[in-house]
């Protein structure tokens, strides 16, 4: 990961949890503009201490921080759940799809998303 994708997903944490950059900056222990400098100037990044105390006050995770595609980590912690607690002949047959057929449910998926999401609104 990127110097740049660290200090875009510790703007990107603090916003979600609705932190101001001083407030976070203050639970943090740092002084009041440490977290405005880290975002704005982009020239340095926080020690592993400070940015674990970051992803903490900030209600995530490490895993969560650094996971591929922080946006839809939740969502796929949900699916991993779901497919945890499938009995074990339906995960082999999950394992062993047929390409084809994995489109298939990908579309669904993403058909029943969207449908979920509009019944949200």
């Amino acid at each position: 990961m990127e110097k740049a994708d660290i200090i875009a997903r510790i703007g990107y944490i603090r916003v979600r949890a609705k932190l101001t950059q001083k407030a976070l900056s203050y639970a943090v222990g740092m002084n009041p503009n440490y977290i405005n400098r880290l975002e704005s100037k982009k020239d340095f990044l926080p020690s592993l201490e400070v940015l674990l105390k970051i992803i903490e006050a900030c209600r995530s995770t490490p895993e969560e921080f650094f996971y591929h595609d922080i946006a839809q980590y939740e969502r796929n912690r949900e699916l991993s759940a779901k497919i945890e607690n499938l009995p074990a002949h339906v995960k082999e047959f999950v394992m062993n799809y047929d390409p084809e057929l994995m489109d298939m449910f990908t579309r669904l998926n993403e058909k029943f998303v969207r449908l979920k999401k509009n019944d949200n609104k």
